[in-house]
């Protein structure tokens, strides 16, 4: 905070393009409790678990719903996306309940997501060092019949088999932006902070992958809202001294000025009708990638995306959906590729043929009389 802010006096070019251009939030702390812990015992007595959970004693890095697995199982059944959405999926009914077994700190999360529309989004947290990307939530592997004999040493179908999300090139080019711009995190020949290195020497992992959790913020951030949301593990030291904050400082800066300038990079624009209004809740279609986003309040909308040359719609009740190919750059600044929407008459079709009990409408051939049946039909649909 105190970084942007004074480069910005300064005149810095890179951080008043920055600010100018993009809305950042900062959440100092999202565990406060856990956060006065932590200090009160310092960093040469405090441990990973000290400040981890809630007062409450919720762990709010698996508070939130869990809505992959509901994914799974709608997919199974081949209810998406038909009848069952491949994105914005509902918070079940029970994690908004009063009596509702969840951290204060995860509702006021979940609120502020629901009312601002964010991009990209990234969680700090310290005790490692890579990046963390979706989905966290292993898939529960297929179940295999008894009948069939499994050799002794095959353990694949007991291991939960991984998942990748539809955005999975894109969540990886994402977290290669900040590890290869960390001064240290891509140095992965001393191995992990703990054990053996995980990232295959890239100092990036998938989370179900690495440490495997259900109700993660960043696989509720993917299937919920349209943001992409990454763990950033700063350092190996959970809670480094106060001396050493200046060269962690150091490590990271580059790094999170490069990973905030990812959000302009893809495509973005308005979904309007033909009267120049803004709609609303349009659903934005990437031709390939099988995870839609939506327009927000402004008919506005922004999709990161790799470079690349894209089929892209955008569509919404009421109206004939428009089609059109936005190409992506190598160099940051997002495509602009607008979308203006014609009025549909389905609703009205839809209407009449519920009028008619869903039959068919006999057509009308011109010249021949019409019986008394047909003309008290027609009139009652007029």
């Amino acid at each position: 905070m105190q970084f942007l802010c004074k480069e910005y006096q300064d005149g810095n070019p890179r951080v008043r393009s920055l600010v100018t251009q993009t809305r950042i939030h900062l959440v100092p702390s999202l565990n406060p409790d856990g956060y006065e812990l932590a200090r009160e015992a310092g960093s040469e007595l405090g441990n990973w678990a000290l400040g981890h959970w809630t007062e409450e004693g919720y762990d709010l890095f698996e508070n939130f719903p869990d809505l992959a697995s509901a994914l799974w199982a709608a997919e199974e059944r081949k209810l998406v996306p038909h009848k069952f959405p491949n994105h914005h999926i509902p918070i079940p009914e029970h994690y908004l309940a009063e009596d509702a077994t969840v951290a204060v700190e995860t509702q006021a999360v979940m609120g502020w997501m629901d009312k601002n529309p964010f991009v990209l989004g990234a969680n700090l947290q310290g005790g490692e060092k890579l990046v963390s990307y979706p989905f966290d939530t292993a898939r529960p592997g297929s179940e295999t019949p008894a009948t069939v004999p499994r050799p002794p040493d095959d353990y694949e179908d007991e291991n939960p088999e991984l998942q990748e999300t539809p955005d999975h090139a894109i969540f990886r080019w994402l977290a290669i932006s900040y590890a290869s711009a960390h001064l240290t995190m891509t140095e992965t020949f001393r191995g992990g902070c703990h054990t053996q290195d995980m990232t295959d020497a890239m100092g990036i992992a998938q989370g179900a992958k690495w440490h495997p959790r259900a109700g993660s913020m960043n696989d509720f951030s993917y299937l919920h809202t349209n943001c992409l949301e990454l763990s950033i593990y700063l350092g190996c030291d959970k809670f480094p001294h106060e001396s050493e904050l200046q060269q962690e400082w150091e490590n990271n800066k580059e790094s999170l000025l490069t990973f905030m300038e990812q959000v302009h990079r893809g495509i973005k624009g308005l979904v309007t009708d033909q009267q120049g209004e803004p709609i609303a809740n349009a659903t934005i279609v990437v031709g390939g990638i099988k995870h839609n986003v939506k327009t927000a309040s402004g008919g506005d909308y922004w999709r990161i995306l790799n470079p690349g040359e894209y089929r892209v719609s955008a569509r919404a009740e009421g109206y004939n959906p428009s089609v059109k190919t936005c190409s992506v750059f190598y160099d940051i600044g997002a495509t602009q590729c607008n979308f203006v929407l014609s009025r549909s008459n389905w609703k009205r079709i839809r209407e009449i043929m519920a009028m008619n009990g869903n039959r068919p409408i006999r057509r009308i051939v011109p010249g021949r009389p019409m019986t008394p049946r047909e003309r008290m039909r027609l009139r009652m649909r007029l």
